[in-house]
C-alpha cells in the first residue's frame, strides 16, 4: 500500500543532527516537518555516546572561571586534525555550539554543567558539557525527541527507514520510505539527510577502513551507510572516508572506561608487562591504533583509588562495572599474580613518568582492546550543510549532517577530538534548522 505525504521539510534520521534540525525548523509554526527514523529501539550513535557537548565560551565555563571562546575551540580542533581544508566548517560549528548548549539547558530544561573533571587530549581548557549525573547520550536524546514529538507541526515516524531520495530535474524533492506494509512517498521543499555513518556495514568498512583490522564495533547496527548509495548517483563528493571515531579504551566486555583516566594517573601495560605509551600523548581515538599494535591487540589499564574516586562518576564506568569489566587487586604482588606478569617488571612499568604522581594500592584495572564507534568520512558539505558535488556545485533541495556528512577528524582517526561527533551533528542540525525556519531555500510544496 502506498501513502503520499507532502511537507515543507523531511528529515531522514532522528539522531542528534536530525532531531536538532527538526526542532529548530519547527520553531517556525508555519513549517511542517516530517522526521523518519529507521529504529528508535536500536537507537542512534548519539544515544550510545557519552552525551558530552563540546562548546567554547559558554556561561557554564564563565561561572566556573574558565576562559574560552569559539575561536580557541576551533584552533584546538584544527591543531589536532591538521585539516585546514575544513577550517570554515569547523569555525561555523564551534561558533554555534554555545548557542545550542544554552538552548538545551535554558529553553528545553535539560540539566547541564561544564565537566571540569573531563580532561581530554588536545583540549586546552575544560569545555565538555554534560548533565550532572553523567547519564550519557541516551537520556539526552530521549529528552530532545520528546520535545520534538510534542510539536504540533512535526510528525515523528518510527520504524520508517528511508529507502531513497526523490529527484526531479536534478533537484531533490523528497524521499521514499517504508513503514510496516506501507510504502511512503514524501514530497518536501527541503530534504535533510541526517543518517548515521557506515561503521555497522562490514563491506564499506573493509572498502574504506581496512587498515583498522576487525575492531569491536561499539556503535549502533543501523549505521549502515545508506546515504552513500543515495548521494553517489547525484555526483556528491565524499571526503575523509578512512577516518573513524576509534576508541582505545574498550573493555573486553564491550563497554568503555572513562577517557579521563590517563589524566588521573592511569597506566597502560601490554601482555609482556611493558608500559608501551605515554597515556596522555593520545586522545582515545588515536590510542586505538597504539592498542591495535600490541600483542593480541590488548592491554591492561591500571589506576588507583584516588583516580577511581573521580573517574567513577560517568555512565561508562557504571556500565563497565555492571558488566564485570572492572577488577581490583590489593597491591603490586596481587596485581602481578592476577595479570600473570613478573612483579618486578610490573613495578617498573608502574613507575610514574616525570611530573606524574605515583599510583598507590589498592589498584583497579581493566583489560582493554580497540574499537570503532562511528565513521568520520562522508559527504562534503559547505558551512550551511549544502551537499557539494565533485565539481564544487551544490545539490539543490538537499542538506546533510551527522554521520552522513564529513566529520572533523581530518584524514586520520587520530585527528578526532573529544566531542567532535556531537559538535558536528548538533551544530549542523542547528545551522540547517535555523535557515529552514527563516525560509532559506524553503520551496513550498504544492499543497500549501
Amino acid at each position: 500500500m502506498r501513502e503520499d505525504i507532502e511537507v515543507d521539510v523531511v528529515v531522514a534520521g532522528a539522531g542528534a543532527c536530525g532531531v536538532m534540525a527538526a526542532l529548530r525548523a519547527s520553531e517556525n509554526p508555519d513549517v511542517v516537518v516530517a522526521v523518519l527514523e529507521k529504529s528508535m529501539t536500536e537507537g542512534c550513535n548519539a544515544g550510545v555516546s557519552s552525551g558530552s557537548l563540546a562548546a567554547g565560551g559558554t556561561r557554564f565555563q564563565a561561572a566556573a572561571g574558565i576562559e574560552d571562546s569559539a575561536q580557541r575551540h576551533t584552533a584546538d580542533i584544527l591543531a589536532n586534525s591538521g585539516d585546514e581544508r575544513h577550517r570554515d566548517l569547523v569555525t561555523a560549528l564551534c561558533t554555534v555550539a554555545p548557542d545550542y548548549v544554552h538552548w538545551i539547558a535554558d529553553d528545553l530544561g535539560y540539566p547541564m554543567q561544564v565537566g571540569v573533571d573531563m580532561a581530554r587530549k588536545g583540549m586546552s581548557v575544560p569545555r565538555l558539557h554534560a548533565d550532572p549525573a553523567r547519564a550519557g547520550g541516551g537520556p539526552l536524546m530521549t529528552h530532545l525527541r520528546k520535545f520534538l514529538a510534542d510539536r504540533p507541526n512535526v510528525a515523528l515516524l518510527d520504524e520508517a527507514p528511508v529507502t531513497g531520495l526523490r529527484v526531479e530535474d536534478g533537484t531533490v524533492v523528497g524521499v521514499t520510505a517504508s513503514q510496516g506494509s506501507h510504502d511512503l512517498v514524501v514530497q518536501a521543499g527541503v530534504t535533510v539527510v541526517a543518517t548515521d555513518g557506515f561503521a555497522g556495514n562490514r563491506a564499506l568498512m573493509q572498502e574504506h577502513c581496512a587498515e583498522l583490522g576487525d575492531p569491536f564495533h561499539g556503535g549502533v547496527s543501523t549505521a549502515t551507510g545508506d546515504s552513500i548509495g543515495w548521494l553517489s548517483p547525484l555526483g556528491a563528493e565524499f571526503r575523509n572516508m578512512s577516518a573513524c571515531l576509534r576508541h582505545g579504551q574498550v573493555t573486553l566486555r564491550g563497554t568503555r572506561v572513562n577517557p579521563a583516566l590517563p589524566w588521573l594517573g592511569a597506566v597502560l601495560v601490554n601482555r609482556r608487562g611493558e608500559r608501551f605509551v605515554d597515556e596522555q600523548a593520545h586522545g582515545y581515538s588515536g590510542l586505538a591504533g597504539v592498542i591495535q599494535a600490541q600483542p593480541d591487540e590488548r592491554a591492561v589499564m591500571i589506576w588507583d583509588a584516588e583516580a577511581q574516586q573521580t573517574a567513577r562518576h560517568s555512565e561508562m564506568m557504571r556500565e563497565s562495572e555492571q558488566a564485570g569489566a572492572l577488577l581490583e587487586a590489593p597491591d603490586v604482588a596481587g596485581l602481578a599474580e592476577a595479570l600473570r606478569l613478573d612483579p618486578l617488571a610490573l613495578a617498573l612499568a608502574l613507575k610514574p613518568l616525570p611530573g606524574r604522581r605515583a599510583l598507590v594500592g589498592p589498584f583497579h584495572y581493566a583489560w582493554l582492546t580497540h574499537g570503532v564507534l562511528t565513521t568520520q568520512g562522508g559527504a562534503a558539505i559547505d558551512t550551511t550543510g549544502r551537499v557539494l558535488r565533485t565539481d564544487g556545485t551544490t545539490i539543490p533541495g538537499l542538506r546533510a549532517g551527522g554521520g552522513a556528512a564529513v566529520g572533523l577528524a581530518g584524514t586520520h582517526s587520530a585527528g578526532y577530538s573529544s566531542g567532535n561527533g556531537l559538535l558536528s551533528a548538533f551544530g549542523m542540525g542547528w545551522i540547517v534548522g535555523d535557515e529552514i525556519a527563516a525560509g532559506v531555500d524553503l520551496r513550498v510544496p504544492t499543497h500549501r
